[in-house]
């Protein structure tokens, strides 16, 4: 094990020469790794599945973790009335559990006479209205509470499902390294690009706040938010820390639904759990190796996709609080360097979607820089995941990033491959 100095140094006091402690912190690793959590229900779920050596719980175990990820929800466990999906896993399953998917939802809304982004106010056949958000859900329980756009909300668009592999090393990033990052960013492209970076609510911390990082928009920085937020978001579950539903009509079950169980955890704590103890999504080792793939990192450094896909980021020292003081980075997420190829900041780059979620209204035209481990498990590109082509998804980037792909266009053919082929190995 190898370890480094932080610092050493004297101080005089008083006339006495003081020896101030030699400080060491463990030198950085590489975080783990893999596709390594099989969708399989013919077995037991999780059964075959291996984490990144996380801690668990007393009682709880990864696979528990995966189980309850994979569960099948309906109307007597709590599901709905509005839902998107029945599961995590009916999203986040490409290759496995915990993957992104094809799968997109709705978000809309209009601005105000002042120019400001508002929610929309969505009526149903059942009595009441929908209110205090953008989504707009596609499935419901039954039909009195279908939601539809209505004609007022001239703000419409689609918003992919995004990866979740890897998030607990994302959320042990300190706060700070996604600072530093968006504070240089301009000294890097000639004041050009400018990342955003918002302060979100914990909704396990009250009154405390974190740098935002899951979601297109940033929405969250704790992984514990970012499930009680989906779980009624998507599937219509209240929690504990998100204990109200958006209609009466039609449920089932008195909230909050997702109660503890006989470990005193609640889904959304297994969820968390789950998405902590989760690889890092791995690269095509043979293609990354491969004289295209590493001429095309070098082009994609030289013309600045970097900048914002940023490439290694090392995570916060074990022992960290972070989330208003609720979680203590553990020893498997804490000190990894990661390869996410994103700086997890809100940017302008000509296809934001006009959605104002978490942030102020200047994150409106903004989202979250894609992050591209993974990426070769993906057939659509962009957040409303209407790029075909890796080609076609450079091709749209403009504002802070214009002048990147006014670069990769004047690349000529050849080199233009070595970019996708090093794309392709992520």
């Amino acid at each position: 094990m190898r370890f480094r100095p932080v610092f050493l140094f004297l101080l005089s006091v008083g006339g006495f020469l003081a020896t101030i402690v030699l400080v060491a912190q463990q030198a950085a690793t590489e975080a783990p790794a893999g596709f390594d959590t099989p969708t399989l229900q013919t077995t037991n779920a999780g059964s075959q599945s291996s984490s990144n050596g996380i801690a668990e719980p007393a009682g709880d175990t990864f696979a528990r973790d995966q189980q309850v990820f994979e569960k099948r929800e309906d109307p007597s466990l709590g599901l709905g009335p509005l839902f998107n999906a029945t599961s995590c896993s009916e999203c986040h399953q490409n290759p496995v559990t915990g993957g992104a998917s094809q799968i997109t939802e709705i978000r809309v809304g209009h601005k105000d006479d002042n120019g400001n982004f508002v929610n929309p106010v969505v009526t149903i056949n059942g009595g009441g209205t929908i209110t205090g958000r953008s989504l707009i859900n596609d499935r419901a329980t039954c039909p009195q509470v279908q939601e539809h756009v209505p004609a007022s909300e001239n703000i419409r668009t689609l918003r992919a499902v995004l990866n979740t592999l890897g998030d607990g090393f994302v959320e042990a990033i300190d706060d700070n390294t996604l600072i530093a990052i968006a504070n240089n960013q301009p000294g890097l492209s000639n004041g050009m690009i400018h990342g955003e970076a918002i302060q979100v609510a914990v909704l396990e911390a009250p009154g405390q706040t974190r740098v935002g990082r899951f979601g297109w928009k940033d929405q969250h920085g704790s992984l514990l938010s970012f499930t009680a937020d989906a779980y009624v978001n998507e599937m219509g579950i209240t929690s504990r820390l998100k204990p109200q539903d958006f209609t009466n009509v039609c449920k089932m079950k008195n909230d909050p639904e997702d109660t503890p169980d006989e470990l005193g955890m609640a889904n959304i704590d297994h969820f968390a759990q789950f998405m902590r103890g989760t690889k890092a999504p791995p690269r095509d080792a043979t293609l990354a190796a491969s004289a295209d793939g590493q001429a095309g990192q070098k082009i994609f450094e030289t013309i600045g996709c970097n900048i914002c896909h940023v490439e290694s980021i090392t995570t916060a020292a074990p022992g960290t609080a972070v989330n208003g003081g609720t979680f203590m980075v553990p020893d498997a997420l804490g000190n990894k360097v990661i390869h996410p190829f994103s700086d997890f900041l809100l940017h302008d780059i000509g296809t934001g979607d006009g959605i104002v979620q978490g942030g102020p209204q200047d994150t409106a035209d903004k989202l979250r820089t894609s992050a591209l481990w993974g990426l070769r498990m993906k057939a659509r590109f962009m957040h409303d995941l209407t790029s075909l082509t890796l080609e076609d998804a450079i091709r749209r980037h403009r504002g802070e990033a214009l002048h990147v792909e006014r670069q990769f266009r004047n690349l000529t053919a050849t080199d233009k491959q070595k970019v996708i082929t090093f794309l392709n190995s992520l």
